[in-house]
């Protein structure tokens, strides 16, 4: 039985007019023998609906009452798109992720799906059926609804790949594919046709909004090739697949940028073992993630300045954790909201010699500042002023001949 999952977000599924399309999307497959599982977001805009009428009903909501109240979404659409598949004439019905069981665990709103029963829905496709599930969610030990963060369905969606055994996994979308970088930002931008895991994950959990990276994780570890494609425009998109299915002669991948950064700089921190450990701490226990970090030790060797970005939304919390955190001392905290950080991904740059030069040399050349550097295997960023975004995007599309 060849079975093929097919994952439509919220965009693809925004309106009756596009639930109808996506309708005759599921038809076409089923047309040429294909066992279709289909996996729905809630529709465009409804999430974010239900996020702000939690906020007006209490600033405390429960955690396991909100993942009900969100969980609600994704069932409102799979039943539109399974009514209308019978309305065209096939077998088709919505299911909940407590009717198949979906399991997972971890915390409210942050979980992660670690079992999917197959029987009820194997057993449904045999007798003709098309089961809509609901993505996002899953059911927890304690037989409450819980969901998966933003982008879950992408996750829902790989993985009913993984315990089906799909031979394809195909995500439909607002956009055509993974570009090069986002075309908001440079029209020049191209698609990409194949990309690895490994770049993927660099590239989305660097701004780029195709598939969120637990997504991206989770295909990873599990090998399960992801097409990426419009529900708007029937051509073909993107495969994110192995390394060893990728051949290119580019060295570079694509460029992200992002918009909502802030960097702050600890002056004259009294410097001692463990100090960094005991900035971080709180922010770590507070749930606010840190993500570039530079240090730097004075002359004398007894106090060091420390540079890390988080993001804007935590800027006040993480400010207040600071200066009530007695175990560090430091001179100044000096705070810059105005920054970006843009970055190049590629496995080509692992053999080639030169990447970072080539870049800084863009950038400099373009008259932009480099702020702080962060490194790893496949990718440079560089934080810098945000009015300077759009031109080193392009600066660096051309550096890299990523629009040949």
């Amino acid at each position: 039985m060849q079975i093929i999952v097919l994952k439509f977000g919220g965009t693809s599924v925004g309106t009756i007019d596009r639930i109808k399309k996506v309708s005759n999307i599921i038809a076409t497959y089923v047309k040429k023998k294909y066992k279709v599982i289909v996996v729905s977001s809630a529709m465009s805009g409804v999430t974010n609906d239900l996020v702000n009428k939690s906020k007006k009903i209490s600033k405390n909501f429960n955690p396991s009452e909100y993942d009900v109240l969100l969980s609600s979404g994704e069932q409102v659409a799979c039943a539109l798109i399974a009514a209308r598949l019978n309305h065209l004439g096939y077998k088709s019905r919505s299911w909940m992720s407590w009717q198949i069981p979906i399991l997972t665990e971890g915390n409210h709103s942050y979980s992660r799906i670690t079992f999917i029963n197959k029987k009820k829905i194997i057993d449904y496709i045999k007798s003709g059926g098309i089961p809509i599930i609901t993505g996002f969610q899953g059911i927890n030990n304690l037989n409450r609804l819980s969901t998966l963060g933003r982008g879950g369905s992408d996750a829902s969606a790989i993985m009913c790949a993984k315990f089906f055994n799909a031979s394809k996994c195909i995500i439909y979308t607002d956009v055509q594919g993974v570009y090069t970088t986002d075309p908001k930002n440079l029209k020049k931008a191209k698609k990409i046709k194949v990309i690895s895991y490994e770049e993927m994950l660099e590239m989305s959990s660097l701004g780029a909004k195709v598939m969120q990276p637990n997504s991206i994780q989770d295909a990873r570890l599990n090998r399960i090739n992801i097409d990426v494609r419009s529900s708007f425009i029937n051509k073909k998109g993107t495969l994110i697949t192995k390394k060893k299915n990728v051949i290119r002669n580019r060295i570079i991948t694509g460029i992200t940028s992002t918009k909502n950064d802030a960097k702050l700089t600890l002056l004259g921190v009294k410097d001692r073992p463990g100090v960094a450990a005991s900035i971080f701490k709180p922010l770590y226990k507070n749930s606010i993630n840190v993500d570039m970090v530079v240090q730097n030790i004075s002359a004398n060797g007894k106090e060091t300045d420390l540079t890390f970005t988080i993001k804007s939304e935590n800027l006040i919390k993480t400010k207040k954790l600071i200066k009530k955190n007695m175990k560090i001392r430091f001179k100044k905290l000096i705070i810059d909201k105005k920054v970006s950080k843009v970055s190049i991904i590629g496995v080509g740059m692992i053999t080639t010699p030169g990447v970072t030069y080539r870049m800084f040399q863009a950038l400099a050349n373009n008259g932009i500042n480099i702020l702080v550097i962060s490194t790893s295997e496949i990718k440079i960023s560089v934080l810098i002023n945000n009015k300077n975004v759009k031109k080193a995007i392009a600066a660096l599309h051309k550096e890299f001949k990523l629009s040949n």
